[in-house]
């Protein structure tokens, strides 16, 4: 498995593989055939249903500048992945050259008839009961065993990555206003956070607080502010609403939650190699499904949960989001995805305190299981319920 840092990334929303992705992809084209005077874009699948509500569009044409630049929409030829999209830099008539581009989750992209750019993997496993055996048999922890592994740097990204969280939270607590695009949906951060917490009783007031943190950062990302993909922009809420909870707790040091960044990406780095968090490629559950095992094993973690006991946190999050539809209503990444990561991020929460109450013993299903049918499962889901805007709530509402 690659390190963490190539899960935890900062990058501005609303989606890793819709905007980040062709940012990226944009900036390699344009270092390759730098004596373009026109540019042409042709995005197909996910990007082309789901693009401009994603601002796909706007950031390509943003990266290109001031070159002349066309964006086709193309929902009707299938191609090898979801996420395509083809340049073709012109000089005049003359075709200078063209790139055809994967976006595979992530904000990661892999460019068709190249060698993947490869990540150094730095784990020597992949599923969680080999890291768990590894674990017991040199009596590591979790964190001990990412430490072993990670680059030394780690401490110092992962300080960085938890002040950008805080501060998607506190940006998104402060703006209001309505989100851009067609929806017209207002900001709701701020007033679930100021409203009635004189008269909430502290488990309330907290739980509430949850789902004002959930909401800010998740506002933010649809804004296009800057976030942490956690694993993904469109899932980027659930993880700093439990950061901040545990902070509202005033239980836990700065080390400690640190170090529950590390396993909470630890588990989605698993999910990452043996799943997906693509919800192009396997719908929602790969996305906020995968977020809340991560925030689930977080909790599990700073409460004094073992390794079984994170285990069974993360299983359960996942676990009740097999099956959840990517169905973004008009492409946007606003319904129903702001409020999903709001309950998840709930869930996460009661997700570890009942694995707190299980026996490894009592348990029939592990994580790497849960990870398997969730990939079954997206493969299985009908194309329309993968982040095409074409099925679901994406299909009902108009």
């Amino acid at each position: 498995m690659e390190s963490i840092k190539e899960l935890y990334k900062r990058g501005h929303g609303p989606s890793s593989s819709h905007t980040m992705g062709p940012l990226i992809a944009a900036k390699k084209f344009l270092e390759r055939f730098p004596n373009s005077d026109y540019i042409k874009v042709i995005l197909y699948g996910s990007l082309a249903l789901t693009g401009q509500g994603h601002l796909t569009d706007y950031i390509i044409k943003k990266t290109l500048m001031p070159i002349s630049c066309q964006i086709i929409f193309d929902n009707e030829t299938i191609k090898k992945h979801p996420n395509t999209l083809e340049f073709y830099g012109y000089k005049g008539k003359l075709l200078l050259g063209k790139m055809t581009v994967y976006s595979v989750g992530g904000g990661k992209i892999i460019i068709e008839g190249e060698k993947e750019e490869l990540v150094k993997e730095i784990y020597p496993h992949k599923k969680f009961k080999d890291i768990a055996k590894y674990c017991q048999e040199n009596n590591f922890t979790l964190v001990d065993y990412v430490d072993k592994y990670e680059e030394k740097d780690l401490n110092e990204y992962l300080n960085l990555i938890y002040e950008t969280m805080l501060d998607s939270i506190n940006r998104g607590l402060t703006n209001k206003g309505l989100l851009p695009g067609k929806l017209g949906v207002k900001r709701k951060a701020a007033d679930i956070y100021q409203k009635d917490l004189k008269d909430a009783s502290t488990d309330e007031l907290l739980r509430k607080k949850v789902l004002a943190y959930a909401y800010a950062t998740s506002e933010e990302n649809a804004f296009g502010g800057l976030i942490v993909t956690a694993p993904t922009c469109g899932a980027s809420g659930v993880m700093p609403a439990c950061l901040h909870y545990a902070l509202d707790l005033e239980k836990y040091s700065k080390t400690t939650l640190i170090a529950g960044l590390k396993v909470a990406g630890l588990i989605g780095n698993i999910v990452k190699t043996n799943g997906s968090i693509s919800g192009a490629e396997a719908g929602c559950q790969a996305e906020v499904g995968t977020a809340c095992a991560m925030a689930a094993a977080f909790i599990s973690y700073i409460s004094g949960g073992n390794t079984d006991n994170i285990e069974r946190a993360a299983e359960i999050a996942l676990e009740h989001h097999l099956g959840l539809t990517c169905d973004p209503i008009g492409g946007y990444v606003q319904i129903p995805c702001i409020e999903r990561n709001a309950v998840a991020a709930l869930r996460a929460i009661d997700a570890a305190k009942l694995a707190s109450y299980i026996t490894s013993s009592d348990s029939k299903i592990s994580f790497d299981l849960v990870v398997e049918a969730m990939l079954d499962t997206g493969h299985d889901l009908k194309t329309d319920y993968r982040e095409t805007a074409a099925g679901g709530l994406a299909s009902k509402y108009h």
